[in-house]
């Protein structure tokens, strides 16, 4: 597991005022003012990776793409989701939370490498997904 995977692993334990701390030990600035844990554990493991891995400009105008056609009314049409190596998707199921780390070529999960994300998502259920859908990065995600 990369050392990057870690940390964010480690934040999963931490209270609001754990994860406030560490916001201000690993980024020298101070936590913004939430008081839920899982969304200040959610921000601090988006920017710990933006931080190791670079933000993807691709990815930003794309979602301001997005905005601004569902703020005209329109249904917006995400494009095909692309992943930077060492990403984290994370996904609760039946109790569990299942983590998968994207790789140059393919996904880790649960310790082995695996071509796609629609293969893990049936390793987990038994039962055939999208990946991509049941992961919440496609329209009509979860259940």
């Amino acid at each position: 597991m990369s050392e990057l995977a870690e940390i964010v692993r480690g934040l999963e334990a931490m209270n609001i005022d754990a994860l406030r701390e560490e916001w201000r030990r690993r980024l020298n600035e101070p936590p913004p003012p939430l008081r839920a844990a899982d969304l200040m554990r959610r921000c601090l493991a988006d920017r710990l990776q933006v931080e190791a891995v670079g933000a993807d400009a691709d990815l930003d105008r794309q979602l301001g793409k997005l905005v601004r056609a569902y703020l005209r009314g329109e249904k917006p049409t995400p494009a095909r989701a692309r992943f930077q190596s060492g990403t984290l998707l994370e996904r609760e199921h039946e109790g569990r939370v299942h983590r998968v780390e994207v790789l140059e070529a393919g996904f880790r999960y649960d310790g082995r490498t695996w071509k796609s994300l629609s293969q893990i998502a049936r390793a987990i259920t038994g039962v055939r997904w999208n990946g991509p859908r049941f992961f919440g990065l496609r329209e009509g995600a979860g259940a």
